[in-house]
């Protein structure tokens, strides 16, 4: 059986994706891997407008005069073209990847796999850190959802054009160490954080009883193990009276969105539109919520930041356009389109944005990401003195609306 019907509705991510070194850059994929037929390329065939005859000339040119060509094989400069083709759509979360590549990628759905343990994207033309996992290398060393990544040793992040070709730089043998160079708000200057790479698993979700019986739930990813170990939660939640209920999703870069929607069947009531998928043509999916809504009479507030993305987005928006629900924080990452997975014959894969996700009200996420309904900052100087402002704050809504 294919990884949680990954083949049928991977998420994340991710991150982005919604895109993770070390943890995962995996998020955002929608239905299932299709080994794509082969077709013939005719030079008069009508759906082409483009005349391939140039396409030809430059192949033999660059073969011909090349200084290194003797370096390169055929198949090296068919797998270059294909990426310059599919480079020319301009965004970040399409992309080809050869078949060494293709199996790095697999080897990151597992969960386990060398890194620092961070999710990185593109924003802008700028790579950035979206969220450093718990516990990951990353987090150890100081980064921080938003540090705009300005050299990976001693390459300038601004002459990379994909997030692969980063993700390329950053992962490494455990026990060696990279050195990213890193601005950040409130800093003056870049700073230099050398960390130690590590074997990277993504954790899934903790949770605690805090004062007044609420119900306390860090998500940290929606990956395949999260859909279980909610459950686990729930249901010690529902016999031990709890009266209320705060999700924290923050850091969460997505995951599966099957895993979301699942976990969405506890917190809303069957029937209730969890997100909407467009596609180029204008036409949609809707995918409902579908579970025991065990968790609906619950008085409920949704915690996000900058480095809650994808999953995180669709779930907080969608408890908030159905329930109400109050969402704290700060403005989400913005991740909202969908990818497609698509193998072939070689073992190379080609990820193809495919549509665009759209809350149950249809706002758009992607480059907007969700603003909270409370506005609360977590400073540098909040977390120096381990303190935790939008936590209070949720503690603080959350008992209003039990009363």
């Amino acid at each position: 059986m294919e990884k949680m019907n990954f083949l049928k509705r991977n998420y994340g991510l991710i991150a982005g994706m919604v895109l993770m070194v070390g943890a995962s850059y995996i998020l955002g994929f929608q239905s299932g891997v299709h080994n794509v037929e082969p077709k013939t390329i005719y030079k008069d065939n009508p759906e082409i407008a483009a005349d391939f005859s140039l396409f030809w000339k430059a192949w033999d040119t660059f073969k011909q005069s090349y200084l290194h060509s003797k370096d390169i094989t055929d198949q090296d400069m068919l797998y270059g073209a294909i990426a310059g083709l599919v480079s020319s759509g301009k965004d970040p979360y399409t992309v080809f990847l050869k078949p060494s590549d293709a199996s790095k990628f697999e080897q990151d759905l597992s969960g386990n796999f060398g890194g620092i343990g961070a999710e990185i994207d593109i924003r802008n033309g700028q790579l950035m850190i979206v969220a450093p996992l718990k516990d990951s290398p990353a987090q150890q060393a100081g980064l921080k959802s938003g540090d705009k990544i300005m050299k990976i040793d001693d390459t300038l992040s601004n002459t990379l054009t994909t997030v692969e070709e980063a993700v390329k730089l950053i992962r490494g043998l455990k026990g060696t160490t990279v050195l990213l160079t890193i601005l950040r708000d409130g800093l003056t200057s870049a700073k230099e954080i050398s960390i130690v790479r590590d074997n990277i698993t993504i954790p899934t979700l903790d949770w605690e009883m805090k004062p007044d019986n609420i119900a306390y739930i860090e998500l940290y990813n929606f990956n395949e193990n999260a859909s279980l170990a909610f459950y686990k939660a729930a249901l010690p939640i529902i016999f031990s009276g709890a009266k209320g209920i705060i999700l924290d999703l923050r850091n969460n870069p997505g995951g599966y969105l099957e895993v979301a929607v699942n976990i969405a069947g506890w917190l809303l009531k069957n029937g209730d539109v969890v997100v909407k998928e467009e596609f180029s043509s204008g036409a949609q999916e809707i995918l409902k919520a579908e579970g025991n809504s065990a968790l609906v009479d619950l008085p409920m507030v949704v915690l996000v930041n900058n480095g809650s993305a994808s999953a995180s987005e669709i779930l907080a928006g969608a408890l908030r356009d159905n329930r109400q629900i109050k969402i704290i924080g700060e403005t989400t990452f913005g991740k909202g389109t969908v990818q497609e997975l698509r193998k072939f014959d070689d073992g190379s894969e080609m990820k193809v944005s495919i549509a665009q996700w759209l809350l149950p009200n249809d706002a758009t996420i992607d480059k907007i990401g969700i603003t909270p309904d409370i506005i609360v900052e977590l400073t540098q100087a909040d977390s120096d003195a381990g303190k935790d402002p939008q936590l209070e704050k949720a503690m603080e809504i959350i008992k209003s609306e039990i009363k």
